[in-house]
């Protein structure tokens, strides 16, 4: 899993490195617009096999290792995402690491906007509801186990609107 994960990350970063300078990774086309995406460019050479970023996240992360955590840990370098992991995911530190990563992506006040009486939360647990409801029952549920202020069963949860703007300034 953490071989993926730091796979998804640094092909991301190498695929902006490759277009910069440019306001949005979605600025990045190939093939049909609105049928190819920058998610679907194959590039990605690893044993032999030719991969594109959503092969990486859809067809091998979430399905095979089941873990909505790996929503804080891919960064698909947007203003919106979770911040990068300073560091490279490993074997040995894969579990603390992914737990870091979402409390630090739940408690982000750029990302996500957490009080007892409303939460305005980043769209990928609207995106990647079936994840987290996979994870712990629900999404509110999955919010509890990293969030600073817990969530009751009254709190209000709003999304916020994503913000694909790259995410190369402070």
């Amino acid at each position: 899993m953490a071989y993926w994960i730091n796979a998804y990350n640094a092909y991301t970063v190498q695929l902006i490195m490759q277009h910069y300078p440019i306001e949005s990774i979605k600025d990045i086309k190939r093939g049909l617009a609105f049928v190819n995406s920058v998610w679907d460019i194959k590039f990605i050479h690893i044993q032999g096999f030719t991969y594109d970023l959503n092969n990486i996240e859809h067809n091998i992360l979430r399905p095979v290792f089941k873990d909505a955590r790996i929503h804080a840990a891919i960064n698909c370098a947007s203003y919106s995402c979770p911040k990068l992991l300073r560091e490279a995911y490993t074997a040995a530190n894969l579990d603390t690491q992914l737990d870091a990563s979402m409390r630090s992506f739940v408690n982000d006040p750029l990302r996500n906007h957490i009080s007892v009486e409303k939460a305005q939360i980043s769209e990928i647990f609207k995106w990647f509801k079936g994840d987290f409801e996979r994870d712990a029952g629900s999404v509110r549920a999955f919010l509890n186990r990293y969030a600073e202020v817990k969530l009751n069963d009254k709190t209000d949860i709003g999304h916020l609107d994503y913000s694909w703007k790259l995410n190369d300034k402070p």
